[in-house]
């Protein structure tokens, strides 16, 4: 028996369908180890930058079964993603596995031809592409959890950074400054109807006596041709579908977000129905443009094909890999849901039509104005198509031309009626999905496989709302993208990120070694966050208004961060807790209750309204943390049962942030607690107290370690 691993179950059923008896394959379900959530124990930066994995949490029995199999196996293969990241699961599953000289195979399609290929062929596991993927996450690890820290300290609690993401954040805070700084100008746009079509004029600022004037002259003059300009131009159809590409093209055709179409892409690849769907090559195989031309040459004609070879967006784009196109090209129609087949549909609708003829246009502007030319000209564009070529495969693209009647020089034109709109300049255009994509290829930051993460990870994290497809970045993801480019504004430039991608890249081609990589980054990098520990906390965005005052006492706000984003607070916060929305509505804040705390003898006890519902707690709050309790509250909740622990304090019923659970009343001074709601019964087996169960097991011992916590597994040991 062949065991062959590949990372997804329905990719796994797909591939044995090709193969044989002789084969068993079994997927990974993606990652089996990573980093640890604690930074600390993640990574030891004094033995090099040595990770330490652990196994993903629930995949211990996917291990223990590909263990199984391996060791019943003659040969085991590892054919996972063709890239950087399918190599590093690779490695993982050999070393978590403890796998003797697996082999490595790589397809780009899922198809019986190619898997067979592929088995023709092995190799070992790629060191260099699994260390550049390896010293991706590490970099990434580090960056974060370093500037995230600082974040915290300085800005607010629970805030965070990323290598990539912030960058990314910082072209969005750009043009939204950009929109703010914009100054609009005005314009007139006047338009004449003549043989049914409106030809415009646009013209600077004038008087609205000027504009009559013109409106008056045109209402009863002869219009007339006064001049055509012709152009032919060629029409170059454009390359097959890269990951960008294919992303900004299913969010302007089919209103998608990044994410769902590599969701969608994901699931037409497993199936087996296109090609890797993470590349930044252009490059179609002789194989499959043999297909495309007997596609074209039966379906448009053979005058319609023409072979094309597009160059490189991607400085450091893989040429061994192919663009996104469809497996089988005669196949026009894939997918087992309504999504797949529009994503399906596009893609081979961009395949077919970059192996085909240019389309010839003719461009056309006619001018017109009336007799004596004592008005501005006034004209109308469009197109007219002479020969479709490529456009026959990919019709959407056609109705970017507007196709013009016939005009003839000197031609005399019938007005229906002019109209005249006082207009603005408007400012540039939020990002965004598809646009934000193509600006971070541009800038040669992040990857193929990347380019949907960050901007799911910005969106997320609240740093940016999405509203009508712009991007518009939230008073947070301002504050943020601020608090880095006034102190760290070199490690979130255009230009050192996308130096560390090259860099990552001679990593992979086995150029550049992995320590020196970490070293060269890290020592700096270190350094300047220690630097910024000195820097003072961001208490305040600056002054409001100077007619922005407090509704408490009357004196002057300043402007702050919250969690729901900015406002006005007093100046004088803590001594006045007056507060205001940016709109200038007063927000009720804590209420003063005239009473010192009993803690710490400095602050005032305030009444505030926290997630479930109002409490009382010092003023000093996060300095001082005392909460008075409620007692009315605390009788009502207490179940009366004695604590354990204490003995003089009752079992109660509080809320968290994971729901119910039940403590001692005399918290914070005893903090025994337990999940499910006390029984008053004592476990016979460990003396800890019984708590409600499940349907199947009415009650069971509060205590993990305690065999009666499952009473089943106890039934099987009995």
């Amino acid at each position: 028996m062949r065991l062959l691993i590949v990372e997804s179950p329905s990719k796994a059923k797909t591939i044995e369908k090709y193969l044989g008896k002789d084969f068993r394959v079994v997927a990974s379900v993606g990652h089996i180890r990573d980093l640890p959530k604690s930074n600390k124990a993640a990574i030891d930066i004094e033995a090099g930058f040595v990770p330490r994995y652990e196994v993903v949490k629930g995949k211990e029995k996917v291990i223990s079964e590909i263990k199984s199999l391996a060791k019943k196996a003659d040969e085991v293969i590892l054919a996972t993603d063709p890239d950087r990241e399918g190599e590093a699961i690779a490695w993982h599953v050999a070393e978590a596995v403890k796998l003797h000289n697996p082999k490595r195979i790589v397809f780009h399609e899922i198809t019986k031809e190619a898997v067979e290929e592929a088995l023709e062929h092995p190799r070992a596991i790629d060191e260099h592409l699994r260390e550049a993927q390896e010293a991706r996450r590490v970099l990434d690890r580090l960056v974060g959890y370093d500037l995230s820290g600082l974040i915290w300290k300085k800005v607010r609690y629970g805030l965070s950074a990323g290598r990539v993401q912030s960058p990314a954040l910082r072209i969005i805070m750009e043009r939204e400054r950009e929109i703010r700084a914009f100054v609009p100008e005005k314009f007139w746009k006047i338009w004449a109807n003549l043989n049914n079509l409106d030809f415009e004029c646009s013209i600077e600022p004038r008087k609205i006596e000027d504009v009559e004037k013109i409106l008056a002259e045109g209402k009863k003059g002869d219009w007339q041709v006064t001049d055509i300009k012709e152009t032919k131009v060629a029409r170059a159809p454009r390359a097959p579908f890269i990951t960008s590409t294919l992303q900004q093209y299913a969010s302007s055709r089919l209103g998608w977000s990044p994410s769902r179409a590599m969701s969608v892409a994901q699931k037409l690849y497993e199936a087996g129905y296109i090609t890797y769907m993470r590349t930044d090559s252009t490059n179609l195989s002789q194989q499959a443009k043999a297909q495309i031309k007997d596609v074209v040459e039966k379906k448009y004609g053979a005058e319609y094909f023409e072979s094309h070879a597009f160059a490189k967006k991607s400085k450091n784009a893989q040429e061994a890999h192919e663009a996104i196109r469809p497996t089988h090209v005669s196949v026009e129609r894939a997918g087992s849901t309504d999504d797949q087949h529009k994503l399906y549909s596009l893609i081979w609708s961009r395949t077919v039509a970059s192996q085909m003829k240019p389309a010839e246009v003719m461009r056309t502007k006619v001018v017109a104005n009336i007799d004596g030319r004592s008005i501005p000209d006034f004209w109308l564009n469009g197109s007219r198509i002479l020969f479709p070529g490529w456009l026959k495969a990919d019709p959407a693209s056609a109705s970017e031309d507007v196709v013009l009647p016939k005009f003839a020089q000197d031609e005399n034109l019938k007005l229906s009626g002019m109209r005249s709109e006082e207009k603005e300049t408007t400012p540039p255009p939020r990002y965004s999905e598809a646009g934000l994509i193509k600006e971070l290829e541009k800038r040669g930051i992040g990857r193929p496989s990347t380019y949907a993460s960050i901007i799911k990870t910005l969106e997320d994290r609240g740093y940016v709302n999405k509203l009508n497809k712009a991007l518009f970045p939230t008073d947070t993801g301002e504050v943020v993208s601020t608090f880095l480019e006034n102190h760290f504004a070199s490690y979130i430039s255009d230009s050192f990120t996308a130096e560390m991608e090259d860099e990552l890249d001679e990593i992979a081609n086995g150029d550049r070694t992995y320590l020196k990589t970490l070293k060269d980054f890290y020592v700096p990098f270190t350094k300047e966050v220690k630097a910024k520990e000195k820097i003072e906390k961001i208490t305040n965005l600056g002054a409001a208004p100077a007619d922005m005052k407090c509704p408490v006492c009357g004196g002057e706000m300043i402007i702050k961060l919250g969690k729901s984003g900015k406002f006005y607070s007093c100046e004088k916060f803590p001594d006045c807790t007056g507060a205001r929305t940016m709109e200038g509505k007063e927000l009720e804040g804590p209420k003063d209750t005239g009473e010192k705390c009993p803690k710490c003898g400095e602050g005032n006890l305030v009444t505030r309204e926290g997630k479930f519902g109002m409490f009382t707690a010092c003023s000093r709050f996060p300095k001082c943390r005392y909460v008075k309790k409620d007692e009315e509250q605390e009788k009502q909740n207490s179940t009366g049962i004695e604590c354990p622990v204490c003995k003089a304090g009752f079992m109660t019923e509080r809320r968290g942030r994971y729901g119910v659970f039940y403590s001692c009343s005399n918290y914070p001074d005893c903090k025994y607690a337990i999940k499910a709601k006390p029984t008053g019964n004592i476990c016979k087996i460990c003396g800890a107290l019984m708590m409600e169960g499940t349907k199947t097991i009415p009650e069971r011992c509060s205590d993990k370690s305690c065999p009666n916590h499952n009473p089943h597994k106890l039934d099987k040991i009995k």
